[in-house]
C-alpha cells in the first residue's frame, strides 16, 4: 500500500507512471500499424489477421481492457503534473527564453493529447465498433472467404474457406471520403508529434538520457516518428491515390 502511495502521490512516482504507461501504448500504436500495413499485402493478409484477434475473446478484452487502463493511468498522469507546473509557478508565465528553446512538441505536448483521445474514440467508433461507418456496420460490410491460410508464427490461424468480414474493404470505403482521410492525416500527425517529444521525456525519466548522446537520441526519435507517420500517412494515401481499391 505505501509502494502504491508513493508512486501515486509523489511528482517522480507519476512522472514513472507515465513512462511505463507510454512504453505500452507506443508499442501497441507500432504494432497496431504493422498490422495495419497488411492492407497492401493480398485480402487474405489483413481478412485473416483481423478474423485471428477478434477469435481472440475474452483475451481481447482484456488487452483492451489494459490498454484503457494504460490511457487513463498516462492521461492522469499528464494532468496531474501539468497542475502542479502551473500551481508551482504560479500566475508568472514561463520566461520568453524557456519558451523559445522549448520544441514544439513539447510547447504543446498536452493539447496534442487530448485531440489523439478524441480520434481514438472516432477511430474506435468507425473500425471496432462501426457507428461511424455509413449506413448498417454489419450489412454493409461484405464478407470474405479465405482463398489461403493465414500463418502466426508457422502456426495456421485462420484456415481457408474461413468466412470471415472484408476488413480490407472497410478500411478502404472508410477511407474514400476525402474529409475522414484528412482528420486521420492531421490526428496521425499529431500524434507524431505527442510520441516525438514523449519518446525524450520517457528516456529522461528513466534516465537513459545524457548530454553525451542527447543530440543523436533527438535525430533518433525524430526519424522513428518521422517513419510512424508515413507508415499511417500511406493508407489513407493510398485509398484517396487510388493504389488501394
Amino acid at each position: 500500500m505505501d509502494l502504491v502511495r508513493n508512486i501515486f502521490g509523489s511528482t517522480i512516482g507519476r512522472k514513472l507512471v507515465m513512462a511505463v504507461t507510454g512504453i505500452v501504448l507506443i508499442a501497441f500504436v507500432v504494432g497496431h500499424l504493422v498490422g495495419n500495413l497488411q492492407v497492401f499485402e493480398d485480402p487474405d493478409r489483413i481478412n485473416g489477421y483481423s478474423h485471428f484477434l477478434q477469435s481472440l475473446g475474452p483475451a481481447l478484452w482484456a488487452a483492451r481492457i489494459f490498454l484503457i487502463a494504460c490511457v487513463s493511468l498516462h492521461i492522469w498522469a499528464a494532468t496531474v503534473l501539468a497542475l502542479e507546473s502551473r500551481h508551482a509557478r504560479g500566475d508568472q508565465p514561463y520566461a520568453v527564453k524557456k519558451w523559445i528553446q522549448a520544441t514544439v512538441a513539447s510547447r504543446y505536448m498536452r493539447w496534442t493529447g487530448y485531440i489523439v483521445l478524441a480520434f481514438i474514440l472516432y477511430h474506435l467508433a468507425q473500425f471496432t465498433v462501426g457507428v461511424a461507418q455509413p449506413g448498417s456496420f454489419k450489412a454493409n460490410i461484405p464478407h470474405y472467404v479465405m482463398k489461403g491460410d493465414y500463418h502466426i508464427l508457422g502456426f495456421t490461424a485462420v484456415p481457408a474457406g474461413t468466412e470471415v468480414l472484408d476488413v480490407r474493404s472497410m478500411v478502404i470505403r472508410g477511407f474514400s471520403n476525402p474529409v475522414v482521410a484528412i482528420f486521420y492525416i492531421i490526428a496521425i500527425g499529431l500524434l507524431s508529434v505527442h510520441l516525438l517529444h514523449g519518446g525524450e521525456s520517457l528516456f529522461q525519466t528513466l534516465g537513459w538520457r545524457n548530454h553525451r548522446w542527447e543530440r543523436g537520441l533527438r535525430r533518433v526519435v525524430t526519424l522513428l516518428c518521422a517513419a510512424y507517420f508515413l507508415g499511417n500517412l500511406a493508407i489513407p494515401g493510398g485509398v484517396l491515390a487510388g493504389i488501394l481499391k
